[in-house]
């Protein structure tokens, strides 16, 4: 074979490799511990499932688009956004309570690679219907049952206006309150939320997150969101 047709043979093999897509695969960088991707330089998680796992309740391709090109994008713009400001080198869980109004890019990138970060690992195909141990004892003290809570934490994850997340976390004194933020906003963010604590369950609202399977039935993706909570992971967020 001339040397002209066999690189002509393999550069259509290779091109037709890259442009396949592996919507069952994990993205391709190494795994990462979780909590050094919250310091520079920033990094993006491997997700702890494959992209498929989630399915009939989050579509693939969703959580293929989603991890690889939302949150991608989050990560790469926040390592240029932190660059040679008065953040760098700091932890996000540092940079949040620093935040203010003037702080655009940190504060929507940071913002955006840390949430989406916790909402991964919110997530689990062995889901629970709901928490055991201490975190389902604060749930009933805090809101009376597990489903009263269910119900709040639905609604207000329903009628966030526009873009934003659902929160379930816990104030200094440990106690559960839901909240929600807007656009890539987290309860860490000191000076721009109105009710400050830890973030144990994280649920996207943003279209992106739910729109290719759900359209505009944002209910039904909670709904479904419930089904694969990982209440293992939110419980260890509790007790830390």
């Amino acid at each position: 074979m001339k040397k002209r047709t066999f690189l002509k043979i393999a550069g259509v093999s290779l091109a037709s490799y890259v442009l396949v897509p592996h919507f069952g695969c994990k993205n391709p960088t190494q795994k990462k511990d979780s909590k050094q991707t919250m310091l520079p330089p920033f990094t993006l998680p491997d997700l702890p499932y494959d992209y498929n796992a989630l399915e009939t309740n989050i579509d693939a391709r969703t959580m293929e688009i989603h991890h690889s090109k939302h949150h991608a994008g989050y990560v790469k713009k926040l390592s240029a956004a932190v660059a040679g400001s008065a953040f760098a080198g700091m932890s996000l869980e540092e940079v949040f309570p620093k935040l203010t109004m003037d702080d655009d890019g940190v504060r929507n990138n940071g913002g955006g690679h840390f949430n989406h970060s916790l909402f991964w690992k919110n997530m689990s195909p062995a889901g629970k219907g709901k928490p055991e141990g201490d975190l389902l004892s604060a749930i009933q003290t805090t809101f009376g049952d597990f489903e009263t809570f269910r119900k709040l934490y639905w609604k207000e994850a329903k009628t966030v206006f526009g873009s934003g997340w659902a929160w379930l976390c816990k104030d200094s004194e440990n106690k559960l309150f839901i909240t929600s933020t807007p656009n890539q906003d987290n309860p860490l963010m000191t000076k721009l939320v109105e009710k400050t604590g830890t973030p144990l369950l994280a649920l996207d609202v943003w279209e992106h997150a739910y729109y290719l399977k759900y359209q505009n039935r944002r209910g039904d993706y909670i709904d479904s969101f419930f089904n694969v909570i990982n209440w293992d992971e939110v419980s260890r967020r509790f007790n830390e």
